[in-house]
């Protein structure tokens, strides 16, 4: 099986505190399906304990140029795969 084809390879930071993911994003993942009425996110998959981890994690999104929620990065058409605290990334612009 060959390498992922990709353009930026980035790494995962973490913090401390929870990150508050804004309103485009949730009605985004509303949208999806990856979330609930509520605002509980529900992506397949993902544990619990591997989702409250991702709730303290950023990237420095190469595309939209700044920090990044982990979990906007997660469901982005970009996302390719997450390697050893890296995420790989085509690199497409977004529409």
């Amino acid at each position: 099986m060959g390498e992922l084809e990709h353009k930026y390879e980035v790494e995962v930071q973490t913090t401390e505190k929870r990150q508050k993911l804004t309103d485009e994003v949730k009605a985004e993942l509303k949208a999806s399906g990856m979330m609930d009425d509520k605002g509980k996110l529900k992506l397949k998959g993902v544990s619990p304990k591997m989702l409250k981890r991702m709730k303290q994690e950023f990237v420095d999104c190469p595309v939209l140029e700044g920090n990044t929620h982990f979990i906007q990065c997660f469901v982005c058409p970009n996302f390719q795969s997450r390697v050893t605290g890296k995420v790989l990334c085509k690199g497409d612009p977004l529409k």
